[in-house]
């Protein structure tokens, strides 16, 4: 099987994935680059490395290669490229081709009613309902979108981004998280609006009364608004600005760490950051809204959830845990297993490659959990509401 990725550029979120692919394939797995990495990416501590794995295509500079790949391989996995027009000329062909879809309209579905939008989205999805045209639905939004507008029924699977997974032992982890001092809570990503990394500073002031450090990695636009505003509140003890990090300095932080907060509003397609506090053993108290969060966590289970971007809701959560220590630890626990276990790139690859043989004979099927697993549809506005009602479902059956 010869299997083909087409994506704007490779990253440290996708190369765990694609060396897995790569494992299993090796030269009949390639990877296509359209675009050079943008300069805001590599300033946030991400780099080239990728391009020069042997797997990886750079379509601006072997565009011949490239078109032969994509029409040429058993199965295209097709994210975001900027080359709808390499795409097009598969579906058109009727050759399986496998789409990694964020949300369609992140900023309301109201936006599904344009026409002009409409037509678009006929050309590029809606016309292939009946083609060997199948969605990975990287977020828990994205089927929702994808039904509005009647594309890939009965073809759309739970799919996400998977960072690098470590692996450790009981002793190891243990070691990592000092259990005898102050709770260490992390903080990770862009200082921009729809990341509410405001929410920490908050947090910091309300739990002056409980033995907490909070740990904020990266910056952005909102950095020196909230270093005065922490600095005017004498939280400066409190609370440790590291600034842009690259992704290895980031996971050391959140080893050492107890909880992380996740604040990202629907804005936020998937957060990788999700999987690497997880993966972490850190406690992750994130907001439903983020495309990962549904899919990555059970409430109470492997870490906790709050509807609706509420800051009272998150701090209610932080609260808890800080109030349950043990249960803090055994949330920490199920979620490194969640990730080592389920949502990993090893995981991933082998359940797409498995599916990707069916598909090719015309047939499906998917497991009934985890990556490949079927994607429900719900509605934005439910999705806190069916996650708790299926967490009753589970405790009760349990």
């Amino acid at each position: 099987m010869t299997v083909t990725f087409i994506s704007n550029y490779i990253n440290h979120h996708q190369i765990p994935f694609s060396n897995a692919c790569y494992e299993q394939l090796k030269e009949d797995y390639h990877f296509i680059q359209t675009q050079p990495m943008e300069q805001e990416r590599l300033a946030m501590g991400w780099n080239r490395e990728g391009e020069k794995l042997p797997y990886v295509h750079c379509l601006y500079g072997e565009e011949d290669r490239c078109r032969r790949l994509v029409m040429e391989s058993d199965v295209l996995l097709a994210g975001w490229s900027g080359r709808e027009d390499l795409v097009q000329e598969r579906l058109r062909a009727g050759k399986l081709t496998i789409r990694i879809s964020e949300r369609l309209y992140r900023e309301g579905q109201w936006k599904a009613v344009s026409p002009r939008g409409l037509l678009h989205k006929y050309k590029e999805h809606i016309r292939y309902r009946k083609s060997p045209a199948y969605l990975l639905c990287a977020g828990a939004y994205v089927p929702s979108d994808f039904h509005l507008i009647h594309a890939y029924p009965g073809k759309m699977f739970r799919w996400g981004y998977f960072p690098e997974t470590k692996y450790y032992t009981q002793e190891q982890m243990e070691k990592m998280k000092d259990r005898s001092g102050s709770i260490d809570i992390v903080w990770a990503g862009r200082f921009i609006p729809l990341k509410h990394p405001e929410y920490m500073v908050r947090l910091a002031e309300r739990l002056k009364g409980e033995r907490v450090h909070i740990h904020m990695a990266g910056g952005g636009e909102m950095e020196e608004q909230l270093k005065a505003a922490a600095a005017e509140k004498g939280l400066g003890e409190r609370i440790t600005f590291y600034g842009f990090k690259t992704p290895e300095e980031v996971r050391r932080i959140m080893e050492k760490c107890h909880i992380h907060i996740f604040t990202s509003n629907h804005l936020e397609g998937w957060g990788a950051v999700v999987n690497e506090a997880m993966n972490s053993g850190c406690a992750v108290v994130a907001n439903v809204q983020a495309g990962a969060v549904p899919y990555l966590i059970q409430h109470k289970k492997n870490g906790m959830v709050y509807p609706g971007g509420s800051y009272e809701k998150m701090e209610e959560a932080v609260r808890f845990l800080l109030s349950h220590p043990a249960r803090m630890e055994k949330m920490g626990q199920e979620a490194y297993r969640t990730i080592t276990q389920s949502w990993n790139a090893r995981h991933g690859v082998e359940e797409l490659l498995r599916m990707a043989e069916g598909m090719m004979a015309g047939r499906t099927e998917p497991p009934a959990e985890g990556p490949l697993s079927p994607a429900p549809v719900i509605a934005p506005g439910r999705m806190y509401h069916y996650m708790m009602k299926n967490q009753a479902v589970m405790k009760d059956g349990n």
